[in-house]
């Protein structure tokens, strides 16, 4: 076979798409992934700008966490209802457009109450553009490399978290907490660019029914366990990390200029975790979510201990990404191996249960500062969330060993 067959030949296999151009168009789509990784929690970072600018205490500023987080759950049912039928790149435009739009109208939030509504609003796009994102990826390789095709989408989000964040979280210190947004409308725009330039036009699929595929998967019990145990063991990382600023500066007693070093802290973290959870998924991938959520729990509790102790938390940070990180990959899979035939769903759907966990923990760590209990108490409670993520994972496997009836 000569030099020109072969390339055709891998064209077919890749709907039409050279390995380079494929490549450049991947690269696009995890720049989507990297501005919303930096959207989503560059507002951890700036919260006490954010409450001081609004006149708003921390932990009430801290629901605009929530918002963002219940935004996404919200959103990811357009994947299932109407996302797989409209073309692909047109869809990727507009969900980018969305983040785009409503990031601008969270810089220029006159009010607290403005700013939640466009963080809920801005939420809305997030789980829908991961999940049409991992199945243009998908579709412009071949098989074998649709695992890491879908894989470099993800990155996206891992490295916003070393890079995008902590910068971000600098910009809005120095700048103003309004122009963390700005930025990232910015990205946005830089993304809609991207994708424009290199992602190829795609058709939806017109004969998917999202009905059918949503029966499936929510009348799945296990579906439920699995989804749940994400939603409350992961709340655990998010208890801790809404507060990551306050706790820093408060309680460790280091200056605001550090609080970047303690985010790129648990970026990293987050790169680590979800290495070392590809590696543990191969071995096992319910066992590693029994270790990720165990490991998580012992973490948080030396997290409640290492706070007053400054850069001693640094590392200890670094960890509670690192064991948390382990989760969100094995959940994935799991819930693929559960769902049955609607594992479209199944993919965007971890993306709404995880930031459930994102709502519920910044939610429970809020109430036990506001109670008086400190900025510490939150590693407390993130724990007792992890312990619980454990026990309906245990709930879970309990039901699968259960003997059909006859």
């Amino acid at each position: 076979m000569t030099a020109t067959e072969t390339a055709r030949t891998q064209r077919e296999r890749t709907g039409g798409t050279d390995p380079d151009r494929a490549a450049i168009a991947i690269l696009a789509l995890a720049v989507g992934g990297f501005t919303i990784g930096t959207t989503e929690f560059v507002t951890m970072g700036v919260l006490p700008d954010i409450a001081a600018g609004l006149d708003v205490s921390v932990p009430t500023a801290g629901h605009a966490i929530s918002a963002y987080a219940l935004g996404v759950v919200v959103g990811v049912p357009i994947l299932a209802f109407f996302g797989a039928r409209l073309p692909r790149r047109a869809m990727l435009v507009g969900l980018m457009g969305a983040y785009a739009a409503f990031n601008l109208l969270s810089a220029a939030a006159p009010s607290f109450a403005v700013l939640t509504a466009a963080r809920f609003l801005d939420g809305l796009p997030h789980g829908a553009y991961f999940g049409v994102a991992s199945l243009v990826a998908a579709g412009l390789v071949a098989p074998g490399k649709r695992g890491r095709a879908v894989a470099a989408v993800m990155l996206g989000l891992s490295v916003a978290n070393v890079v995008g964040v902590p910068a971000a979280t600098w910009l809005g210190q120095n700048l103003g907490w309004r122009a963390t947004y700005l930025a990232a409308a910015g990205l946005a725009v830089l993304t809609v660019a991207a994708v424009l330039a290199a992602v190829p036009a795609m058709p939806g699929n017109p004969e998917t029914s999202g009905r059918k595929e949503a029966r499936e998967f929510f009348g799945n019990a296990q579906v439920w366990l699995t989804m749940a145990a994400g939603a409350v063991g992961f709340g655990g990382l998010f208890a801790v990390y809404s507060y990551i600023a306050p706790t820093v500066t408060e309680v460790g007693g280091l200056g605001r200029g550090t609080v970047p070093l303690f985010v790129l802290a648990l970026g990293l973290g987050m790169v680590v975790g979800t290495w070392l959870a590809g590696e543990l998924a191969g071995i096992s991938v319910f066992r590693s979510l029994l270790f990720g959520g165990i490991s998580c729990g012992v973490v948080l509790v030396v997290y409640f201990f290492a706070a007053p102790y400054g850069w001693l938390l640094w590392p200890v940070a670094f960890l509670v990404t690192a064991t948390g990180s382990i989760l969100v990959v094995n959940l994935q899979l799991r819930l693929m191996d559960v769902a049955g035939n609607a594992v479209t769903l199944g993919a965007a759907m971890n993306h709404a249960a995880l930031n459930v966990a994102n709502a519920m923990g910044a939610w429970a760590g809020g109430l036990v500062i506001a109670a008086g209990y400190g900025y510490r108490a939150p590693a407390l409670v993130g724990a007792a969330l992890a312990v619980l993520g454990v026990l309906i994972l245990l709930w879970s496997a309990a039901l699968h060993r259960r003997p059909a009836p006859a």
